[in-house]
């Protein structure tokens, strides 16, 4: 087995050291983004960069040339690259911020493609298009960041969010509100880091941003680049950390404005044929193995931090990328087996490693997560071990528990010492990122779990002027207990998706033609928590009361937890972890007034004790 781990070692390390001798260094080689793409010269004049290995010619045309298809050609240079400088104007630019752009292609059949660059910061659509267009984004001032990133976190305590929907209006909220509006809030309830979700550029919206479509551009549709830069910047002087969820796992299928066929041909960027295609996503799948894509998708990652200072990222979907398979109808029992071999792609997990060892070495503050639902071996282990080298893995296991049991089970059935197994089995000395639900349960054709304990009474029996229904009681206890359960014994983190901490009612459901391009379900009622009739506030106090707990005594930073008592017929849990006790009494029907439980060091506790039948717990 160490062999396996030495082999995936020498890979990464062949590779970094071809970077060194071939690029100058690690750093040069992810500054690419500074030369690749159409860039701002210090004399005004503009480089311009691409790399089309199946172009038999190249040409920049724009507002700036009156759209000339031929009037600007690059010159074609080895490996498949073109470069292009277009000298000043009296000193000026001679592409002028805020116009459109379009990298001409002449494919090999004679064809001319218009693309947007790969590199392009910014990309807007018009609302009588269906495409997004290229606009050059060089203000006269850019905004400067005033505030210095937090210092990296012990206890980390996510805000999952999605800007677009962060507002109880039925539209497309805007950065600017979410400045103003949401961080304060997320502030207030004891979160100190913020996970920002669709925010590369996608032409779908409902794909939630999972099909980007320009790499190095922020989402349009929220307002513009220096707006995002503020946003950051003002979690930044709030003390919150933001980080951003990046896809380097596939990419959209567009090619008019997205990556797919940018040269005309289908490997450029990607694996040509049945390998380069996404069964479920319907998305194209980068060929790690390229030094072009290695080149690209490094450099994006250092963009993002550099330019608008975000702290770390989210990757999604590690588990497609680490096989060949791509998690496909395929399960994971834990056999090492099923992490080696000829259908693991060995490539994509170097070129992971080598995106953590960028991010350690460059900017050793910045924090790294990997979303990975098949429990791949040493993933969070350092790079210099044979592992991964992410900071953090989820959780995965522990939302589908909680939907599993309240799904199946009766509360009598309930089996203690399954739910503590699942909340407590993980690789030892990996940091797991707990959660009781994230977006996903969200997401229309699922629940909530507040919305499985208490679903139709929610629309009827919320309001404190109603009397408190069994359903309603049993769901607002339930919804408490496992946040907090989940919280204190499931991992080194904690994460919850912008809502779900009130127990948002309904789900969640982006414009699209199935649902008449309707708004309705694609936003957050934040308003409901501020109505002093509706019992929304109690669950949201208790969130707040939660993380602000964790924060005075940090058990997320302390080792695990001590489990002394999971008792079945009782239906109480007991752990001690960070210098305190949590006792949990799960019995529908039975209250305890003076339970004894073990402990593993003697001396005098604070205890918390949460029960089905209180009201909320005591401590």
């Amino acid at each position: 087995m160490f062999s396996l781990f030495i082999a995936r070692y020498s890979l990464f390390y062949n590779r970094l050291k071809n970077i060194e001798e071939s690029e100058g260094g690690l750093d040069k080689f992810t500054k690419s983004y500074k030369t690749f793409g159409v860039n701002q010269l210090a004399d005004g004049g503009i480089y311009c960069k691409e790399w089309a290995p199946g172009a038999e010619a190249v040409f920049l045309a724009g507002d700036f040339n009156g759209w000339n298809p031929s009037s600007h050609p690059y010159k074609k240079l080895e490996y498949g690259k073109w470069e292009l400088f277009i000298p000043p104007e009296d000193g000026h630019s001679p592409v002028p911020h805020g116009s459109k752009l379009k990298v001409v292609i002449r494919a090999q059949n004679g064809a001319l493609l218009y693309r947007i660059s790969p590199w392009a910061r910014y990309v807007v659509r018009d609302e009588d298009k269906v495409n997004y267009d290229w606009v050059h984004w060089n203000p006269p001032q850019s905004y400067i960041h005033k505030n210095p990133s937090p210092k990296r976190l012990k206890s980390l305590r996510i805000y999952e969010s999605h800007v677009g929907i962060a507002s109880p209006e039925g539209k497309v909220a805007s950065y600017k509100n979410f400045t103003y509006n949401v961080l304060p809030r997320i502030k207030d309830l004891g979160y100190n880091c913020v996970q920002l979700m669709a925010i590369m550029e996608h032409a779908y919206y409902a794909s939630f941003g999972y099909q980007v479509t320009s790499f190095f551009a922020a989402s349009s549709r929220y307002g513009t680049p220096d707006d995002l830069k503020e946003m950051i910047d003002v979690a930044h002087s709030m003390g919150i950390t933001v980080l951003l969820d990046v896809v380097h796992s596939h990419a959209s299928k567009n090619s008019e404005d997205g990556l797919n066929q940018f040269d005309g041909t289908d490997s450029c960027f990607f694996h040509s044929g049945y390998r380069g295609n996404h069964q479920l996503w319907d998305s194209r799948l980068f060929d790690y193995a390229n030094w072009e894509v290695l080149r690209f998708l490094l450099s994006n990652l250092r963009m993002w931090i550099e330019d608008y200072r975000f702290d770390g990222f989210r990757f999604d979907g590690v588990t497609s990328m680490l096989y060949h398979h791509h998690g496909i109808g395929t399960g994971f029992s834990g056999d090492y087996n099923e992490y080696f071999g000829l259908h693991v792609d060995e490539d994509a997990l170097c070129y992971l490693m080598l995106a953590n060892h960028m991010i350690n070495t460059l900017h050793p503050e910045c924090i790294t997560i990997a979303e990975d639902v098949s429990g791949m071996p040493a993933l969070c282990r350092p790079v210099a071990e044979g592992g991964g080298g992410f900071d953090y893995r989820l959780a995965m296991a522990i939302p589908d528990k909680w939907i599993q049991i309240i799904k199946e089970l009766k509360d009598e059935d309930w089996n203690m010492g399954n739910i503590v197994h699942t909340l407590t089995n993980r690789r030892c000395e990996e940091k797991y990122i707990a959660y009781a639900e994230s977006h996903d349960q969200a997401l229309v054709g699922d629940k909530t779990l507040a919305f499985r304990l208490m679903d139709a009474e929610m629309y009827t029996n919320m309001s404190v002027l109603m009397p408190l229904t069994p359903v309603i009681d049993r769901g607002i206890q339930l919804h408490k207990m496992i946040r907090l359960i989940t919280h204190a014994l499931g991992g080194e983190s904690y994460l919850n998706f912008m809502g779900n901490e009130f127990g948002h009612p309904e789900w969640l459901d982006f414009p699209r033609i199935g649902n008449n391009e309707s708004y309705h379900y694609a936003r957050r009622q934040f308003n409901l928590t501020e109505d002093d009739l509706l019992r929304y506030k109690f669950l949201n106090a208790f969130d707040r009361d939660m993380n602000k707990l964790e924060e005075r005594y940090g058990w997320l930073a302390s080792p695990q937890a001590y489990v002394s008592e999971k008792h079945e017929s009782n239906k109480v849990i007991a752990f001690e972890r960070a210098g305190l006790i949590f006792i949990f009494n799960f019995h529908p029907y039975q209250s305890y007034v003076d339970y004894r439980v073990g402990i593993e060091t003697p001396g005098k506790y604070p205890f918390l004790y949460c029960s089905v039948c209180e009201e909320n717990f005591r401590n």
